[in-house]
C-alpha cells in the first residue's frame, strides 16, 4: 500500500470538507480525518503534525495537484540538454514549478533561461504525465507539462541549482533524476517522428 498516496487522498477530502462542509458536525469530522492525516504525515516526513498543517493550510481554494512544466532541447547531433542537480547528483531536464499566473509553456521557458542561461521557445507539447504520492515523489499529487524546445537566444551558463550542464546521448545518462529518462525518450521519439 502506499501510505504517501492515501494520506494525500485524505488531506484532499478533508481540507476541501472543511471549505465546502455545511453541516458542523461534518465539519467537525473533517477536521477530525485532517488532524489524523498531519499526524501521519508528520511521522512519514519527520516534521511535527503543526508544523504540517501550517504548511497544508497555506494552501487556499480548492486543493489540486500541483503542476510542474520541463523543457527538452536537443543539439544538431540529437543530443539533449541536461543538468545535473546539487542535491542528488541526478540528471534532469530544465524544469520547475508552473508559478501562480503563470501557463506551464511560460514556466518551462523561465526555468529553462534560469537554469541554463539559454532563452528558448516551445515549439510542441509532447505530453502531460501524471504521478500520485509516493516515496519518489513526494506528498503531493503532480502533473508534469513536458514541451519540446528550439533556442532562440542565451548562451550556456550555470545556475546555483546545478553542479553542471551539459547535452547527452539519452543512452549514455549515468542516473536519471525521477521520470525524466523517460520524458527525455517521449521527446527524442517525437523529435526524430517529425525530424
Amino acid at each position: 500500500m502506499n501510505l504517501m498516496r492515501l494520506l494525500d487522498e485524505l488531506r484532499i477530502l478533508s481540507q476541501n470538507g472543511v471549505k465546502y462542509a455545511e453541516n458542523p458536525y461534518d465539519k467537525q469530522r473533517y477536521e477530525r480525518i485532517l488532524t489524523l492525516t498531519n499526524q501521519y504525515y508528520g511521522e512519514a516526513l519527520s516534521l511535527p503534525p503543526a508544523e504540517v498543517r501550517n504548511r497544508f493550510a497555506a494552501e487556499l481554494g480548492h486543493i489540486t495537484p500541483k503542476v510542474g512544466a520541463e523543457a527538452a532541447i536537443f543539439n544538431s547531433a540529437g543530443d539533449i540538454l541536461l543538468m545535473q542537480r546539487v542535491d542528488d547528483g541526478t540528471w534532469c531536464l530544465p524544469c520547475g514549478w508552473v508559478d501562480p499566473n503563470e501557463s506551464p509553456a511560460d514556466a518551462a521557458v523561465r526555468e529553462t533561461k534560469e537554469e541554463t542561461g539559454l532563452t528558448v521557445e516551445v515549439v510542441k507539447l509532447i505530453d502531460v504525465y501524471y504521478h500520485a504520492p509516493s516515496a519518489e515523489f513526494g506528498p503531493h499529487g503532480r502533473i508534469d507539462v513536458l514541451y519540446y524546445c528550439s533556442i532562440v537566444g542565451g548562451s550556456l551558463e550555470l545556475s546555483y541549482e546545478g553542479d553542471a550542464l551539459e547535452y547527452w546521448n539519452i543512452d549514455d545518462v549515468p542516473v536519471w533524476h525521477k521520470q525524466h529518462e523517460t520524458y527525455a525518450r517521449d521527446a527524442e521519439h517525437m523529435r526524430s517522428k517529425n525530424a
